[in-house]
């Protein structure tokens, strides 16, 4: 294992990924069940990183898990040769009911010791949310290790980790590979997800210009992606799952705050936004709409200045960095009963501001 696992929260399951630095064969044990990283039966050994979904009911239930890994040492047609199999097991603690506190990542374009200190600063957290831009590009496959160097850094594979996927994400050789390489529902990254009393839901708003834009060369079709996120917001609302019983509190994760209008090329997609916040606020009704992108911490409440498209909840921006410096400060967000309180803390120790939204 390149890192401890990571446990990411995706619809009605966690999916816990592994990166290695050789071939090998995993599955997990949880309890007397084995799932396995396999694809249509064939157990997946030539990958950079295993991927093994389970049950969010029976990981909550078991609080702990076992990573077996069987190395390869030759993988042949007939009489496949492997070697011993090692076994390492790791305390689970699923998200508890009531106040639940969250550490806020985003943006740290390849830094990843700096983001790790600075959730320590904020300290003891229930769960993690990481929120675009992690890596710079996604031009090597080797970048991608930042997402798990962070999220193992800060998590240690014991409570679960949100993921949405920001704009750089789509840049670079590897950008169409990256679904493999990080948590996905049927290959697409954006999906709801459930932790304790929290229900969510991760858009992507992929690009941020059109996707005519000579800066991509005709690589991107995203405004077919966000159609097609439109009907999928739509199908969440007919479900109604964000209603479902001991759903206390509603979220959205997003890197780019869609709500605000952007300036000059980056103004895009304006129609498609507003319906988009249209929808959350007449149906899902969020608490928080938690984003990054913006490169600042603050608060954008409903009505404010950067209230353009008709913002559903309050809007936290919750992450900048310093690119020639070893700075990062993120967002600690803490839900009670009728409140959430933002406190930005950076790498120094220091805690920045905190706010609070009543609810």
């Amino acid at each position: 294992m390149k890192t401890e696992p990571v446990v990411f929260a995706v619809h009605d399951t966690y999916h816990i990924m592994v990166p290695v630095t050789t071939e090998s064969m995993m599955w997990v044990k949880i309890g007397e069940k084995e799932y396995y990283d396999e694809s249509n039966g064939i157990m997946r050994s030539r990958t950079r990183i295993h991927r093994m979904i389970v049950p969010r009911k029976e990981l909550n239930e078991a609080k702990s898990y076992t990573i077996c890994e069987e190395e390869i040492v030759e993988r042949k047609a007939y009489y496949t040769e492997t070697g011993e199999i090692t076994e390492t097991t790791f305390a689970f603690r699923p998200v508890k009911n009531g106040p639940v506190r969250c550490y806020h990542i985003s943006d740290t374009h390849n830094k990843s010791v700096e983001p790790v200190q600075a959730a320590k600063t904020y300290g003891e957290i229930d769960f993690l949310i990481m929120n675009g831009d992690i890596p710079d590009s996604s031009d090597k496959i080797e970048y991608f290790d930042t997402i798990y160097e962070i999220a193992a850094g800060v998590t240690h594979g014991q409570i679960p980790v949100v993921f949405a996927r920001g704009n750089h994400d789509l840049r670079g050789l590897c950008a169409e590979m990256i679904a493999d390489y990080t948590p996905n529902e049927n290959g697409l990254t954006y999906y709801s997800f459930r932790i304790g009393d929290i229900w969510g839901i991760a858009l992507d708003c992929a690009e941020d210009k059109d996707d005519t834009s000579v800066e991509y060369g005709h690589t991107v079709r995203c405004h077919a992606f966000r159609e097609r996120q439109t009907a999928f917001i739509k199908r969440v609302i007919a479900d109604k799952e964000y209603l479902e019983p001991g759903v206390k509190r509603r979220i959205v994760v997003v890197h780019n705050p869609f709500t605000m209008r952007h300036k000059g090329i980056f103004d895009i997609e304006t129609e498609t936004y507003s319906e988009w916040a249209r929808l959350l606020k007449e149906h899902i009704k969020p608490d928080v709409m938690i984003c990054g992108h913006m490169h600042y911490l603050d608060i954008h409440m409903p009505g404010c200045e950067q209230d353009n498209l008709g913002q559903p909840c309050p809007v936290i921006v919750g992450a900048t960095v310093k690119y020639k410096e070893p700075y990062f400060a993120g967002a600690g967000i803490e839900f009670g009963e009728d409140e959430v309180v933002v406190s930005f803390t950076d790498n120094e120790g220091a805690t920045l501001g905190v706010h609070t939204i009543k609810l």
